[in-house]
């Protein structure tokens, strides 16, 4: 199961990532829990300066605009 958490403010952009996210672990076969964070604190914390940003299984693997579905795929199969 890998832990994925969606950075950013709630804005369409990373309510689209969280949808491409659960369309590419559906297409994978990956198991996957989705969190979203909104807090600023909490984003910040992660190092993210630009949104939306996402952390799977703790380690930061986009920030910013739109990720590509391919990229996605290849994140939740490593």
């Amino acid at each position: 199961m890998k832990d994925v958490k969606v950075l950013g403010p709630g804005c369409a952009r990373c309510n689209t990532t969280v949808e491409m996210v659960k369309a590419e672990a559906e297409k994978a076969g990956v198991p996957v829990t989705i969190e979203k964070i909104t807090d600023y604190a909490a984003i910040a914390g992660y190092g993210i300066a630009s949104t939306p940003g996402i952390v799977i299984d703790g380690k930061v693997v986009h920030a910013g605009g739109l990720p590509k579905a391919d990229d996605l795929a290849k994140w939740l199969k490593a």
